[in-house]
């Protein structure tokens, strides 16, 4: 193993400060990682990927576009620390954890043509985030719910 100096690594890799990792980012966290990625793309115009619904699984999940709204997140270097595989359809959807429709709604053809600006793909993609952070509040409010129950039978 060869050992370098912090300054000669500088120089061909990004070197994330070790406060980054405290902790694995959820869900959530990580959609609002992409869009912050996109925004600093400004109105670039990015590829969508063409025909997703059409595309039988087994192809579905190797979708890919170069200059797409998966490049910009595959590019970061916060998101791909933090486990994104590659630039793919199927390696999003595993590493936001969302649905392979709701992955056809922000980067299809059919509902943007050939490109859209990363600054609008940014809005849907924090949409998604907010919709993914809601969704937890009923599940967290039953686990809460299910503990004071729990702790009011044990007193008793």
């Amino acid at each position: 193993m060869e050992h370098k100096s912090l300054d000669t690594l500088r120089d061909v890799a990004d070197i994330l400060p070790n406060w980054v990792n405290t902790r694995p980012l959820s869900k959530s966290e990580r959609l609002k990682c992409w869009a912050a990625a996109l925004e600093r793309e400004g109105d670039k115009h990015l590829n969508t990927l063409f025909q997703v619904e059409y595309a039988p699984a087994e192809q579905r999940v190797r979708l890919r576009a170069d200059e797409s709204l998966l490049t910009v997140a595959y590019n970061d270097p916060r998101l791909r620390a933090e486990g994104l595989a590659g630039d793919t359809m199927g390696d999003a959807v595993a590493f936001f954890g969302i649905s392979e429709r709701q992955m056809h709604d922000i980067v299809c053809f059919c509902h943007h043509g050939p490109t859209i600006s990363a600054s609008t793909a940014a809005a849907q993609i924090r949409a998604a985030a907010t919709r993914q952070s809601a969704d937890m509040k009923p599940v967290l409010l039953g686990a809460f719910a299910a503990t004071c129950l729990a702790v009011g039978l044990l007193m008793i």
